[in-house]
């Protein structure tokens, strides 16, 4: 590829992440409100400042996520849609608040486990759901 095309190729990527942006935050917004995530929490799980959090959740943050906020993004949405497969609602939107015996949260929530190891523990924790999904 020369040199012009990758430019060209970059600047495409960032336009759709910043086309993304807004959609991805208003989704995630509404996935830690079921949660009942408080703005601290979800400033830690998106790997941002508190008063960050606050904008991009305000729709006043001007940004794009990152590939790392994306990639963070994306996984906790994924969390969301397979907890609601495979629990009853309210079981599915209390998961990542409840003490869990799995071996990855040690009578941790899975909320805790993400937060404290961030991308590694957010993908654990999606992949230990769409395990128990699969049922492997």
């Amino acid at each position: 590829m020369s040199q012009p095309d990758r430019k060209a190729l970059d600047a495409s990527i960032e336009a759709d992440r910043q086309g993304a942006t807004p959609v991805t935050l208003k989704a995630l917004g509404r996935v830690f409100a079921f949660w009942r995530v408080t703005n601290a929490e979800a400033a830690r799980l998106m790997g941002v400042s508190e008063r960050t959090w606050n904008r991009m959740k305000a729709a006043s943050w001007s940004g794009a996520l990152s590939q790392d906020q994306m990639l963070r993004a994306s996984a906790l949405i994924g969390l969301y849609k397979a907890l609601h497969l495979y629990f009853s609602d309210p079981l599915a939107d209390d998961w990542v608040g409840l003490a869990n015996s799995g071996a990855q949260f040690n009578q941790r929530r899975p909320l805790d486990v993400m937060i404290s190891e961030g991308v590694p523990g957010i993908l654990a924790t999606r992949d230990y759901v769409d395990a128990l999904r699969g049922g492997a």
